[in-house]
């Protein structure tokens, strides 16, 4: 009986857990779309993100012969087996996606200054590495300017609504 109660509980808690977030994609684009992706991954790879050691800030998606991809995906080795089974911590994976979000995605990309880049990586709640990725233009100097500029008034207005009180 104990078992059973400790199993349903421990089911119970699972949650979408983020690993890793691209800090740098709302500041150098602008976000039209996002879709979430499966990745295919080795055994090695998997444990490695799940202690966190995967870097996605320079990554970017492409799509070839009808498949999508990402490259630049730095997953480093898995320490704890040695050099025995480890995989290429940069080499380029393939994304999990319908058919139909794949011809979506090229015809998006046929507009000019359209990329797709990865947002996040994920661990859904049934324990599946995903990845999030987003169809996004790139923003040029003057608007990343402007957004920083409108961020640090709002801030100093944060800040004196909080020192009135």
């Amino acid at each position: 009986m104990e078992v059973t109660i400790k199993l349903l509980i421990f089911v119970k808690n699972k949650q979408m857990k983020v690993i890793v977030k691209n800090k740098k994609s709302n500041f150098e684009y602008e976000i039209i779309q996002k879709l979430t992706a499966g990745i295919q991954l080795l055994g090695s790879e998997v444990k490695s993100i799940r202690d966190n050691k995967v870097s996605i800030s320079e990554s970017y998606c492409y799509i070839n012969k009808g498949e999508a991809y990402i490259k630049g995906m730095h997953v480093s080795e898995y320490k704890k087996t040695g050099n025995y089974d480890n995989h290429d911590p940069i080499r380029d994976r393939k994304l999990l996606l319908n058919k139909s979000e794949i011809i979506k995605l090229t015809e998006s990309l046929e507009q000019k200054g359209l990329t797709i880049i990865p947002v996040s990586v994920i661990i859904n709640e049934h324990g599946f590495v995903k990845i999030e990725i987003a169809l996004a233009k790139g923003k040029k100097i003057h608007d990343k300017k402007q957004k920083l500029k409108v961020d640090a008034i709002n801030l100093t207005e944060k800040r004196e609504s909080i020192n009135i009180f």
